[in-house]
């Protein structure tokens, strides 16, 4: 039976901390497709498809016109930086975008002018801007934010809203007693505790004003008990953590099909180098912390060295990310593979994938903010794991359960939760019936 989904009626909004490479990038593309000057090339909700029913029916609708999406011709931007730049200045100097396409753009970019953000250096050592709030304590600064979360959807007219967080990654902060509940959380936002970073006051802001929220970078955020909680009482769904794009998600395709073919890894080396405000403020060891966290847990969760000891125990994975300017935001990642096959004969495989950070990550804020939305109104609160498919680290609904990174699991999750809140059958690719029969072969999945 169909879930109880609300219609996206209205336009929704979509707020987005740090409006860098990244978030100029999502808002020039959607105001590009509209226009019918580009392709939303690499959103699932606005090209994937769905399989429905058996192959044989060859029933694949678009995604979009099987489950009810909000339509990205009626949404509204806005946000938060450190700088002062309307988004044609911003995406200008972001690089990431061709001058003639955003000579274009230029009269929707330029209207679209950022909040003052909650910024402190001491998260972000690398980054300083001018357009940033003040107040005596972290409470006031989240109380400012829920204020203008208020007058951005009175302003613009918007239904709904939706947060992703887009902005560069902040050191590493574990888990502590402050995160623990509800209670002790507020507290420290009126005590100032250090172990509350701004993306955290982000989360606690847009959750309290019942908007769905994302974490696209590494750093803790909404991945804590108190804002968890916080999040089903309120009824807000929650995900993340840190967007998939260049060297992980090519990770999450390679890994499986090693293991799928009982192929032994002994090692991966893996190095990046980029050049834009992410690659600067990953230049800063404490930063650099939380990503390697982030990436370095990929590649234990879908081997399992512990029930493949002949295959992954001696595994060596190394992770480094290198700051070099004058490649800008077109990351260069480079994988060492060192396999082993029958009767333990050593291989080699070599990756070198030069991607488009921003361009990657751009179709899965507009696929989060569009899946949040959906989740809202089918009253789907607190972590969504269905949504695993776009982060390097998901987030999970059970405390000390290790994520899935496998890209092919995440993505028959995500769309079997699309075909159970339609009330279809879940594909599990089972093949012919059990009791195999001649007319049982013409009922394979």
């Amino acid at each position: 039976m169909a879930s109880n989904i609300k219609q996206p009626e209205g336009k929704l909004g979509i707020l987005l901390p740090g409006m860098g490479a990244i978030s100029t990038t999502v808002i020039a593309g959607v105001i590009a497709v509209n226009k019918g000057i580009s392709k939303p090339i690499g959103s699932t909700t606005q090209m994937g498809r769905i399989r429905i029913g058996k192959r044989t029916e060859k029933n694949s609708p678009l995604i979009k016109d099987f489950i009810p999406l909000a339509d990205i011709k009626n949404v509204a931007f806005g946000g938060w930086d450190i700088f002062e730049d309307n988004m044609y200045q911003a995406a200008t100097n972001a690089g990431v975008l061709d001058r003639y396409l955003l000579e274009q753009l230029k009269p929707d970019l330029e209207v679209i002018k950022p909040m003052k953000a909650v910024f402190d250096k001491h998260y972000v050592t690398k980054l300083d801007g001018p357009n940033v709030k003040k107040a005596a304590t972290k409470w006031e600064l989240a109380e400012q934010v829920r204020q203008d979360i208020r007058d951005f959807k009175a302003k613009n007219n918007c239904d709904r809203l939706v947060m992703v967080w887009c902005g560069s990654t902040e050191i590493y902060i574990q888990e502590s007693e402050v995160h623990q509940t509800i209670e002790s959380l507020e507290a420290g936002l009126k005590n100032n505790d250090i172990n509350i970073p701004p993306s955290m006051i982000y989360a606690y802001a847009a959750i309290m004003e019942k908007v769905p929220y994302a974490n696209g970078a590494p750093n803790l955020s909404a991945d804590i008990p108190a804002l968890v909680k916080l999040a089903k009482n309120n009824n807000v769904p929650i995900c993340g953590k840190d967007f998939k794009t260049g060297q992980t998600l090519m990770k999450t395709i390679v890994a499986p099909g090693l293991k799928t073919r009982n192929l032994g890894i002994a090692g991966w080396f893996s190095t990046n180098i980029l050049g834009n405000r992410d690659g600067e403020v990953l230049d800063d060891p404490n930063s650099f912390k939380s990503k390697e966290v982030s990436k370095l847990g990929v590649l234990e969760e879908i081997l399992e060295p512990e029930q493949n000891p002949d295959l992954y125990k001696d595994l060596y994975h190394k992770v480094r990310i290198n700051y070099y300017p004058p490649h800008g935001d077109n990351k260069e990642g480079w994988d060492n593979i060192d396999i082993f096959g029958w009767l333990g004969y050593k291989m080699q495989i070599k990756i070198d994938f030069l991607c488009r950070d921003s361009i990657l990550a751009a179709p899965l804020v507009v696929d989060l903010a569009i899946f949040l939305d959906l989740a809202q109104r089918a009253n789907m609160s607190g972590v969504q794991e269905w949504l695993s498919f776009y982060f390097k680290f998901p987030q999970e609904k059970v405390a000390g359960l290790k994520p899935m990174h496998d890209i092919f699991k995440q993505e028959m999750k995500l769309l079997n939760t699309l075909r159970h809140l339609q009330g279809e059958e879940l594909i599990t690719h089972l093949g012919f019936c059990l009791l195999y029969t001649s007319d049982a072969a013409d009922e394979e999945d």
